[in-house]
Order: structure tokens, then C-alpha cells, then sequence
């Protein structure tokens, strides 16, 4: 029998990982694949680590790791020819490894991730920012640069031939590892024919906005890595210069040019809008189009504070999420 192993590093889950690790082992059991299920717990002080043990997993505690770190580690002692990441609040559809290894075996991909979905309660900002990601249903794979960890599939040997996931990066690790192995040749998908569930979403501004500082502060990293690419460079960029418009109108309105400040205001404004329209327009939906407008003016905001503040190694002492 094929074994796949399923790593999910984990801080204070413990409202979630019993039903991540029920959901794993079920999409395991639907395709006949031996599972073995890896906690990697970054010093937890709730009762996660305890739970996920008596859900048939191996729980290794290792604190004060980055989260690359931690998934490289619950790697090691991996044993299954398939490999799996997911995050300790996803919970993975039935049908998961069924889509996924079917795709495999006909030579779609070679690096899987569903899209993902937030259960029906979350807030109006948490849904929105999720349903953003969802991709066009006319299309089931759908290729891709790179992919969050918060749902990964592969062959290990792709994980061993990359080198695993990078130890220093705070954040974005995922996007580090899933661009070097497109580098190296596999083809990335994501995969809409069916969704997971984001059971971690914000259930408050303070807790989306820093979530996205924290997301945001992984830029300069990236591009220490992967070189100064337009494409990584785009959005710190623009985050910037939002920041620089902002300046100007404020000086602009205490110097007595109310006129000059409105133009300023209106300019920073266009960039959530593109951004807001570019995600929207294929769900047809004007509200979302407005939702997803105002969240980005804020993540525009966000981004350049955190990419200041990553000049002084902001976000050096935070636990890894997962």
C-alpha cells in the first residue's frame, strides 16, 4: 500500500486541529493510501499537542522555530512516498486526495494546492479576502508560480530535490519553496474542483490586519532570494508610493491647498480599485468589488509599514503559524 505522510505545523490550534487531522485521514482513507499524520508543534500552550495525539498523530515539540524550519523537521522523520503540508486550521474536503492524485497519474501536475473557502460564519472581511483567491470554475487546474502552504501536495522526491522549505524567511516561505520548484521544473496547480476550509479566519480587524503585517513583512526576504524581479518588486513598490501620496496630500492640506490633498486622496484609491476589480470581476459581484476595494486601500497601507519595519527585523520573535 502507498503511504503518504501529512505534515501540519501547529501554535495554540486547538480549537481546530481535531478536525483537520479527522478530515486528512478520510481523504487518506477514500483513495486507499496509508496515512501517517506529523504535528509539528512550536510551543503550543494550549491543549493541541495532546489532542492531535489522540487523533493518531506523531507530535514533535519544537519551539521557538521558524515555520519553514518546522515543516523540514516533521519532513525528516516523513516516511510516505507522497508528501502533504497543511495548516493546523484547514480542513481538507473528502474528495481532496482523489482530485489530486488523479490529476498526478494523467500527467496534469506535479505540485497540487486546492483553493480554499471560509466557513459560512466568518465576518464579511475574512470572506471577502478568501473568496478573492477562488478561481474561475470553468477552469479545474489552473497553472501557477506558486502556491500557499496551507494545502500542498507533491512526491517527495520533488521536496528532496528543492532542498525543502527556507529556515530564515518569518513569512512567505511557501511562496519561496513552490517558486523553486517551479523552477526546477514541476509544474504547479491549483485546483478548484473542489475547496478546503479556512477555519482560522479573522474574526476581527485587529486580528486580519495583523495577520497582514505579518504576511506583508516577508518582501525584502523573497527578494534577497529570488533576485529583484518586477514581479516581486510590484506591490512593496506600490505600497510605497501610496505612502508617498499620502505625504504629499497631508502636506499639501496644511499648507492650504485642500484642492491639492483631494487629487492625492483620489490617487491612492486607484490602485485598490484596479486590484479590487482584477480579483472581482469574475464572480460579477459588485459588493465584492467594493469589499475587496476598501481591503486593499488598508493592505496598501499595511504593506509599507511592514516593509519598513522589516528593515529592523519586525516580527523576529513571533511564533510560526500554522
Amino acid at each position: 500500500m502507498k503511504r503518504i505522510s501529512i505534515v501540519i505545523p501547529m501554535f495554540n490550534e486547538a480549537r481546530h486541529i481535531g478536525r483537520t487531522l479527522l478530515a486528512a485521514q478520510k481523504a487518506a482513507d477514500a483513495v486507499d493510501l496509508e496515512c501517517e499524520l506529523i504535528v509539528v508543534d512550536n510551543g503550543s500552550s494550549d491543549h493541541g499537542p495532546q489532542i492531535a495525539r489522540q487523533f493518531g498523530a506523531q507530535v514533535l515539540v519544537l519551539p521557538g522555530l521558524l515555520i519553514g524550519a518546522l515543516r523540514n523537521r516533521g519532513t525528516a522523520i516523513a516516511t510516505g512516498e507522497w508528501l502533504a503540508f497543511i495548516d493546523a486550521d484547514i480542513e481538507m474536503p473528502e474528495d481532496w486526495l482523489t482530485l489530486l492524485l488523479k490529476h498526478e497519474a494523467e500527467g496534469q501536475g506535479e505540485v497540487f494546492g486546492l483553493d480554499l473557502h471560509t466557513p459560512a460564519q466568518a465576518p464579511w472581511y475574512a470572506d471577502a479576502w478568501q473568496r478573492r483567491t477562488l478561481r474561475p470554475t470553468s477552469r479545474t487546474l489552473n497553472p501557477v508560480q506558486w502556491l500557499p502552504t496551507s494545502n500542498l501536495l507533491m512526491r517527495r522526491s520533488w521536496f528532496d530535490q528543492v532542498g525543502g522549505f527556507e529556515e530564515t524567511l518569518r513569512t512567505g516561505e511557501d511562496k519561496d519553496f513552490t517558486m523553486r520548484l517551479h523552477e526546477a521544473g514541476a509544474r504547479v496547480l491549483a485546483v478548484n474542483e473542489s475547496v478546503a476550509l479556512h477555519w482560522g479566519y479573522e474574526s476581527s480587524w485587529r486580528e486580519w490586519m495583523g495577520k497582514e503585517m505579518w504576511r506583508q513583512g516577508s518582501h525584502l526576504q523573497l527578494l534577497r532570494t529570488h533576485g529583484y524581479s518586477l514581479r516581486l518588486l510590484r506591490f512593496p513598490l506600490l505600497s510605497l508610493v501610496v505612502w508617498l501620496l499620502d505625504f504629499l496630500a497631508i502636506s499639501a492640506l496644511l499648507n492650504g491647498f485642500p484642492h491639492h490633498a483631494a487629487v492625492m486622496v483620489m490617487i491612492t484609491l486607484l490602485p485598490g480599485l484596479v486590484l479590487s476589480l482584477r480579483q472581482s470581476l469574475k464572480h460579477r459581484d459588485v459588493l465584492l468589488t467594493m469589499q475587496l476595494w476598501g481591503l486593499h486601500w488598508v493592505r496598501l497601507h499595511l504593506a509599507g509599514a511592514a516593509l519598513i519595519l522589516s528593515l529592523f527585523n519586525w516580527n523576529a520573535r513571533r511564533p510560526a503559524r500554522g
